[in-house]
């Protein structure tokens, strides 16, 4: 593989770069080439002649190893062949669904269109439960054994150790941060059961209404990216929105159709609002590590401002209230 420069990741990654990858997999472009929103990885819409277009997702240099990434691919062909809705990648004519152009991997995966489901469309929520318990029984047949578990070491404690030995944290609110997230990581660690305690299954990881895409009532699953081993519930919490008494009746709907294909352990809600607490903070990580990456301070300008962490602070502090409330519970 050729150094990339870990600032710079995508650098030279240009239309004629990215048509000479898609027909280096014996595809012949029509020279169209499409940015589509993606900021860890750098995806492109790519026409094809006398075809329909696809979509090139080249992979952050350092992110994954090989190993890891075919783990995603075989977990979303393992899917497709069971007819369920995920978005496996493309093979070529010798089964490889992984490549490399000077230094950058790639895949190629065919192109879906579809809106996000509606969220007050409960039948649509329904069949949302019911497609992902099938994704669940099938990444219940085993584990990953390269990809990471979900842990409040990396998104907590990591996350929490990077942005205080950052120059992004305002001095004058760096205290508050310090003492805030070291309360709601003792609190998760001490008061609520380690994720370890329950089931743990190959996951979509970011299982967020963004990534499903609704078509002919049927949600296609994408970006399996952040696929991981943890507990059923991380990708069920991030399908919820608004008040408490509307997450309920949503999850509600998802458990109803969940589990006329998969039994549901109702003792992982309690973990819904830990989940909650390390994704806020893994994502202000997230982007503080991200910075040197151009795309990086164009699609978030506003975290280079005091407002984005007083605002992070109050999220965090709304999140240790959120603690102390009752596990949600279906009807």
């Amino acid at each position: 593989m050729a150094d990339i420069d870990d600032k710079l990741p995508f650098a030279g990654l240009d239309p004629d770069r990215v048509i000479r990858a898609v027909e280096a997999t014996g595809r012949r472009s029509d020279a169209r080439v499409l940015a589509l929103n993606s900021y860890e990885n750098r995806v492109y819409q790519v026409g094809i002649e006398d075809a329909t277009p696809v979509v090139v997702k080249f992979y952050r240099t350092g992110r994954w190893t090989d190993a890891q990434i075919l783990e995603e691919h075989v977990f979303t062909r393992e899917l497709a062949e069971l007819e369920i809705p995920a978005v496996p990648p493309l093979r070529d004519e010798d089964g490889r669904t992984l490549f490399e152009d000077d230094g950058l991997r790639y895949a190629i995966y065919p192109r879906h269109g579809g809106r996000a489901p509606d969220v007050e469309d409960l039948d649509a929520l329904a069949v949302l439960g019911r497609y992902m318990a099938r994704i669940h029984r099938v990444g219940a047949l085993q584990t990953f054994q390269a990809r990471l578990d979900l842990s409040v070491d990396e998104f907590g404690h990591r996350s929490r150790e990077f942005l205080l030995a950052s120059p992004f944290l305002p001095p004058e609110l760096r205290p508050a941060y310090e003492t805030l997230t070291a309360d709601l990581l003792t609190r998760i660690e001490r008061d609520f059961p380690p994720l370890s305690d329950f089931h743990c299954l190959r996951l979509h990881g970011d299982c967020h209404m963004g990534n499903v895409l609704w078509r002919d009532e049927v949600p296609h699953f994408v970006d399996f990216d952040d696929a991981r081993n943890g507990p059923a519930i991380q990708d069920l919490w991030m399908l919820l929105s608004g008040e408490r008494p509307q997450r309920i009746a949503q999850l509600s709907e998802i458990l109803d159709g969940y589990s006329q294909f998969a039994d549901f352990d109702s003792r992982e809600l309690i973990l819904v609002e830990p989940l909650r607490t390390l994704r806020i903070m893994h994502h202000a990580a997230w982007i503080g590590r991200r910075w040197d990456d151009p795309a990086f301070p164009r699609a978030f300008p506003f975290f280079a401002d005091q407002r984005f962490f007083s605002e992070h602070i109050l999220s965090l502090r709304e999140q240790l209230a959120a603690l102390d409330e009752p596990a949600l519970e279906a009807y």
